[in-house]
Order: structure tokens, then C-alpha cells, then sequence
């Protein structure tokens, strides 16, 4: 079992401030595992929704957990899973925080976003924090991270390479981040795995949340998004594609971005000049589906930026916020990150393209930032001073390691 001690540290600094957290991710990150580790050595319960015996036990005695034999002083850790499908979750989850706050600690875990889930019922605003655990990424696997403080006030630092890094990097492209395949590193079984889980979450999930009366061509749109990872997302050419309205090709991606199919990365226009482009940028958080190598790379590195932005959010690091930018010229820098409506960082990706992008530069010299040029194979990396602001062209791997 792969230790997640990066979702732990949050885990600790959070559960100081609030007696009950919610934890969201995509289904098969490792959520339940992780709700067992920090089980492990304490008082716990862990009942799952899913489960009819477990089911059935809260539905007759709501205050289940009192039954927990105790062996320790500290609270009893109460691990609620799926709890968001029972009618009325949040008033139920209400009662529970304020009857028993003082008395238990309380983890519920949700694989679709637990916010979209809006069943009617008292709101649960100030009686939790809310965290999110990820696949695995490189900055998780490799121990290199740096301090937050310390990157936010220079991310351009570069430690000296460790080849581990380089390796988790090369596997994760070929294996994904989900725990099970990532560990297995059998291509056949990570193929037969892909299907089976894009295919529950359509079947399963989402129709059991929505009335969707066109499984198939969602499925077929989910297939065809691969093809787009890197572009902007033109809901009208997808939507002459599936033979749908456009309306329902947004409200599908809107459905994959809350059961964390994919994830959307939108434009950011102010203080750009000759901004145009609204579409959004659609990834996968399964990105081995993608084909092409260049697309696969920057689909890597999105997701170890929104993991790395979602987490800063969460800690209350923030307000941080992932975007890209593409002006009217169609010049388009991959990614930029923004810290409290600010431009804070830009990252282009070049698989294996050395010299400073054109669009790179451009923007920067707008935006006056300091910029990242991410390179899948580099031997060292370069600094590089444009007009008085720095570029740091660096080995993706080697550079993603260090995100807090």
C-alpha cells in the first residue's frame, strides 16, 4: 500500500480546526484506503452507505457510532462513505455535528463532488472543512516537495535531479495515477481497468443521480474527448458530432467534471489584451486514455498544477486558481496560475522543445510574472532572463516533484 502522507498532513492540520471534514475525489483514488490508515490505532467506525448491512444499521439507529467500544481518550473517528445518497444527507450530517461534535471525529467521503448534491435540507455551511484527495502525482510519489511559503515566494528554485522522480514520472504516463494500476503496472490490466471504470461511472453514477436517457452517445463523447485534450473544447463541433443540442454536450461536461471524469481549465481575459477565446480546456484525470504523447504530457502536468492549486485552497493558502490564456492570434501559453485574482505563474509545456516560447515570452511581458517552460526529457535545466523577468526551462519531473 502506497502511504499517502501528503493527504495525511492536510488531514491533521484540518481535523485541529474542525471536528468533521468532507473528503472528495474521483472514485478509486484511494479514499477508502486512506479513511483506513488513519483509522488504524484508534478508536474508529466505518460504515458504508453502499453496504446494505451497513445501510440498514444507520437506518435504524441514526447515532450508530455511539456503539463504538472505546479504548482510548481521544475521540472515536466515524468514517461515513456514499453518505451523500441518503435522503436528506445534509440535515442528517447536521444533527450529527451538532449533537456530537465534542465527542467524535467524523470523516465522510463522497466519489462524485460532494457539493453537487443538493437534495433540499439545512445547510451545512460552518460545521466543516472540506478537503480533496487526487490521483497520485509525481510531487506526491517523489518526497521532494517544498514548503508552501517557500515556493509561493520563489517556485523558479530548482533542487538538484533525483532519478526516482524521473522514473514515477515515466510510469505514471504509461500506468496513470489511480493507486490500483499505478501499483500493478500491467498494461492489459490497466486497459481492461479503464473501461470498466469510465464505464461504471456513466451505467452507474451518473444515471443514478440524472435522467439520462442517452447513455451511448455520452460514452461516445467521452471518446471523443481524448482528441481534444490541449485545444479549447468548441461545445458546437461536438455537438454537430454527437447530433445533440449544444446545451446537452455542456451539461454532459459539467456531469464528468462532478463524477471527476475530467477536469475543465477555462481562459483568463483580464488584463490580457486581445483576449477572445470563453471555451474551456477539457483533461482526464485517467489521461493514459490519451494517445498522442505530447497531449498525454500536458495532461500530466494539468493535473499536478490542479492538484497542487486545489490543495493550496484547501489548506487556506489561497484564494488560487488554475486557467490558460490565447489572445486573438491564436498565441496561447498552457497554463496560469493565479493567486488572488492575480497572475501569479506561467507554465508552457514543450515535450521536447528547449527554447523559450514566443507566446511564452509575450505573455510574460504582459503579465510581468515569473514563467515555467516544462520539458519531458531535459539534462539540466536553464535560466533564462527575458526583458528582466526570469524563464526557468526545467525537466518537467525534476520541477512538478517540488509543488507543495
Amino acid at each position: 500500500m502506497i502511504e499517502r502522507t501528503l493527504y495525511r498532513d492536510v488531514w491533521k492540520q484540518l481535523s485541529g480546526f474542525k471536528s468533521m471534514l468532507l473528503l472528495a475525489g474521483p472514485r478509486q483514488a484511494g479514499k477508502t484506503t486512506f479513511a483506513e490508515s488513519l483509522s488504524a490505532g484508534r478508536d474508529a467506525f466505518y460504515l458504508n452507505y453502499d453496504i446494505p448491512e451497513h445501510r440498514t444499521r444507520l437506518l435504524q439507529n441514526p447515532a450508530f457510532y455511539h456503539e463504538v467500544n472505546r479504548t482510548r481518550q481521544e475521540p472515536p473517528l466515524v468514517v461515513m462513505d456514499e453518505i451523500h445518497k441518503l435522503p436528506k444527507w445534509k440535515n442528517y450530517l447536521k444533527g450529527v455535528y451538532d449533537r456530537d461534535k465534542e465527542k467524535f471525529v467524523f470523516l465522510v467521503l463522497g466519489s462524485g463532488r460532494l457539493e453537487v448534491f443538493r437534495r433540499g435540507g439545512d445547510s451545512l455551511a460552518g460545521r466543516y472543512l472540506m478537503f480533496h484527495l487526487w490521483p497520485l502525482t509525481v510531487a506526491e510519489l517523489a518526497g521532494q516537495r517544498k514548503d508552501m511559503e517557500v515556493f509561493i515566494k520563489n517556485p523558479l528554485t530548482l533542487d538538484a535531479p533525483e532519478q526516482p522522480a524521473v522514473d514515477m514520472w515515466t510510469n505514471l504516463s504509461r500506468y496513470s495515477g489511480f493507486p490500483e494500476p499505478y501499483v500493478k503496472q500491467s498494461d492489459s490490466f490497466r486497459s481492461v481497468w479503464s473501461m470498466t471504470y469510465h464505464r461504471q461511472i456513466i451505467q452507474d453514477d451518473i444515471r443514478e443521480h440524472y435522467t439520462v436517457l442517452k447513455a451511448g452517445e455520452m460514452s461516445l463523447l467521452l471518446d471523443l474527448l481524448p482528441l481534444k485534450v490541449g485545444s479549447p473544447v468548441a461545445m458546437d463541433n461536438l455537438a454537430g458530432d454527437l447530433q445533440v443540442a449544444p446545451d446537452t454536450v455542456k451539461s454532459w461536461l459539467l456531469m464528468f467534471d462532478a463524477f471527476y471524469l475530467t477536469f475543465m481549465i477555462r481562459p483568463w481575459t483580464r488584463k490580457v489584451s486581445r483576449a477572445i477565446t470563453k471555451m474551456p480546456k477539457v483533461y482526464f484525470f485517467d489521461y493514459v486514455r490519451i494517445a498522442d504523447p505530447g497531449a498525454r504530457f500536458e495532461n500530466m502536468v494539468a493535473l499536478e498544477l490542479y492538484r497542487a492549486v486545489h490543495l493550496w485552497n484547501d489548506l487556506g493558502a489561497g484564494p488560487f486558481a488554475l486557467h490558460y490564456l490565447r489572445d486573438r492570434e491564436k498565441r496561447e501559453v498552457d497554463f496560469l496560475v493565479v493567486r488572488s485574482g492575480q497572475p501569479f505563474l506561467l507554465i508552457e509545456c514543450k515535450r521536447g522543445d528547449t527554447r523559450v516560447s514566443p507566446s511564452l515570452a509575450k505573455f510574460q511581458r504582459e503579465l510581468q510574472v515569473p514563467a515555467v517552460q516544462l520539458v519531458e526529457k531535459l539534462a539540466g535545466f536553464r535560466r533564462i532572463e527575458t526583458d528582466n523577468h526570469p524563464v526557468l526551462v526545467a525537466p518537467a519531473a525534476q520541477w512538478l516533484a517540488q509543488l507543495p
